[in-house]
């Protein structure tokens, strides 16, 4: 699909007629759903180039590349660039981000993307949440992973089976095998 997508990209270019902000979405999007994520990073370099404009879906589909390919560094520099730009992030913005630590176990990094996503305004979700508290898990880091449990209670955000493995789990890496029973 996304050679298909960039092959009427090219055409489009052939017969001088320019692609839209939904053109580019749409080839940067076929790229990130086959994980051509350089392919996608292309596709935004040109669209910068052009002085296209830049919205949220057009990051999201970026951020989202990366992540699938666990580039979370790129991830993080595209979250750092669509703040700087008018385009607004959301929970697929930050979703993606905490996805793309938590492949590479930047715990750390998960836990600045939740505080900024309550900063910003932006609500958490249980993927968002899942993805912190494996990231925690992966990290040993099981005092967070209880926490983030709280915050969940507390953001009226049900936990999935999901949520208490990896919670439970990272008590059981930490050595906090009392607390892991608690979860149960």
């Amino acid at each position: 699909m996304w050679a298909t997508a960039l092959h009427i990209f090219s055409v489009m270019a052939l017969k001088k007629v320019s692609p839209d902000i939904i053109t580019f979405n749409a080839a940067i999007s076929a790229c990130e759903k086959a994980s051509e994520w350089e392919k996608a990073l292309q596709l935004f370099r040109v669209m910068i180039q052009r002085r296209a404009e830049l919205d949220t879906i057009t990051f999201n589909a970026a951020i989202s590349a990366c992540a699938k390919a666990s580039q979370w560094e790129k991830t993080l520099q595209f979250v750092s660039m669509m703040a700087e730009s008018k385009a607004e992030s959301d929970t697929i913005t930050f979703s993606a981000a905490v996805s793309a630590c938590e492949k590479r176990s930047r715990w750390e990094k998960t836990l600045e993307l939740v505080s900024e996503m309550d900063q910003s305004k932006v609500k958490s979700d249980i993927v968002t949440f899942n993805g912190v508290i494996s990231a925690c898990e992966k990290g040993r880091e099981w005092k967070q992973a209880l926490l983030l449990l709280d915050m969940m209670a507390r953001g009226k955000i049900e936990p999935s089976t999901t949520t208490f493995n990896a919670a439970i789990s990272a008590c059981e890496k930490g050595g906090a095998w009392e607390e892991a029973l608690q979860q149960i």
